[in-house]
């Protein structure tokens, strides 16, 4: 179903011209301002302490701080923190301050990118916020806890927005839709979707791409824009995924296979074409966390290490930068050597415990801290493996009734390999060598 819609007057940016006026014109967040929430609730009262909001590009800091600004009684200013030099702050937070033995008022301040103020900038503000003259409200892409001084960052609340959805994002182009074009223009389906896919989460990406093409076909008779057009302006193709369909399975599941098949060139091109269609790309690094531990796990244990750092690079710097972690997570695992053995002992093991008689633990095995634990015979027979060679010495484990049950069988490709030759030595009658 195309949408059509007509442009007003453009002067300001689109995402500036459509920003919400209220909590309810935000799209997204309703963890943090969906009604009765925390935050929702410290705007509406107009009582707030200092805080940081914290999230990736486009979805939604500023619009919320100017959200604030046009509800408060309190005075505002705003600082970019790329231009703002300590001369600037000094001098406003000396002002602030004059004001609020004054008027006794206080001054909001907004720091966008704080990340990008220095250690004397952040400790310009402590003694404003401790006097309460100044709320401090910041905005940020990187996470605070590493970014802001651990004296600043203290005394804020932090706030974490989460990534906008492709329906959220398909709601913001929408609403825009109905507000904002001159000329009448339709956006077919595949173009309203090339938006979506594209903008990854990011409602001013999504906004500027469609104001581009709008702009393209102002002048032009034919005003339908469809998915083609926007490679033609853009100058990048359309790939077809839809995370809702076949194809989002399909491509999935080529990666997965590709990784536990060892074949790097695949699992490279499959999470390239996800990626680029506008993947989650949260969703592909715990994809990657299970496949580190089901399909390699101990035959390299560094494998589950590197997917689980690059799901925490994505985190730390967003795309495109995090792009280099999950490519090197792919690689890693891909040329890792394989092995299944943790899968097969937690099947195995799991069926026993739901399908045999669950017998006490053997006492030598038992808590012995209560008093009278000794007279029961409890932990009397516990042999301290550290007090051994090699910190090791037989004994019972298991419960009587799964004595000779083996549930860990290592592979021998890679580590596994060590932990096999290990194991022979330990546990000889489990682990020795069959002729």
């Amino acid at each position: 179903m195309d949408t059509t819609i007509t442009k007003k007057n453009t002067g300001s940016p689109l995402a500036d011209k459509i920003r919400p006026k209220s909590l309810d014109d935000v799209i997204g967040q309703e963890h943090l301002i969906g009604e009765g929430k925390f935050l929702r609730k410290l705007i509406e009262n107009d009582n707030f302490p200092s805080f940081i909001l914290w999230g990736p590009p486009g979805v939604g800091k500023t619009s919320i701080a100017e959200i604030i600004f046009s509800k408060t009684s309190h005075n505002y200013l705003k600082f970019p923190a790329v231009t703002s030099s300590i001369v600037d702050v000094k001098k406003a937070l000396k002002e602030s301050e004059e004001r609020f033995k004054t008027f006794t008022q206080k001054t909001i301040v907004f720091i966008d990118e704080i990340h990008r103020f220095n250690k004397a900038q952040q400790d310009a503000f402590l003694p404003y916020i401790e006097n309460g003259s100044v709320i401090l409200i910041g905005a940020t892409t990187t996470n605070p806890y590493f970014e802001v001084i651990s004296a600043l960052s203290s005394r804020l609340k932090i706030f974490k927005l989460n990534p906008l959805t492709n329906d959220d994002i398909k709601k913001i182009i929408q609403k825009a839709l109905k507000d904002e074009y001159l000329n009448a223009v339709t956006l077919s389906d595949d173009a309203l979707e090339f938006i979506v896919t594209t903008s990854s989460g990011d409602a001013r990406i999504a906004l500027n791409t469609l104001e581009i093409a709008v702009k393209s076909v102002e002048k032009e008779d034919n005003k339908n824009i469809d998915a083609k057009k926007l490679e033609e302006i853009l100058g990048k193709r359309y790939l077809k995924y839809d995370k809702n369909a076949d194809e989002h399975y399909a491509v999935i599941s080529a990666f997965i296979k590709s990784l536990r098949g060892s074949d790097p060139n695949a699992a490279v091109y499959w999470l390239s074409r996800m990626l680029e269609a506008g993947e989650e790309p949260r969703f592909i690094a715990r994809r990657m966390i299970i496949a580190a531990s089901e399909d390699v796990g101990l035959a390299d244990p560094w494998a589950l290490m590197t997917a689980v750092s690059a799901a925490q690079a994505l985190e730390f710097v967003g795309l495109p930068e995090a792009k280099f972690a999950l490519y090197q997570a792919a690689i890693h695992i891909a040329c890792a050597p394989k092995s299944n053995s943790v899968g097969k002992s937690m099947t195995k093991s799991a069926d026993d415990v739901n399908s045999k008689e669950q017998i006490s633990v053997p006492l030598h095995l038992q808590n012995q801290s209560y008093s009278q634990a000794k007279n029961y015979g409890v932990g009397v027979n516990y042999k301290y493996p550290h007090n051994f060679p090699e910190n090791f010495i037989p004994q019972q484990y298991l419960p009587d009734n799964l004595l000779d049950e083996v549930y860990y069988t290592p592979s021998e490709n890679g580590f596994e390999e060590k932990i096999k030759t290990r194991l022979q030595k330990r546990w000889p009658k489990k682990y020795g060598k069959k002729e």
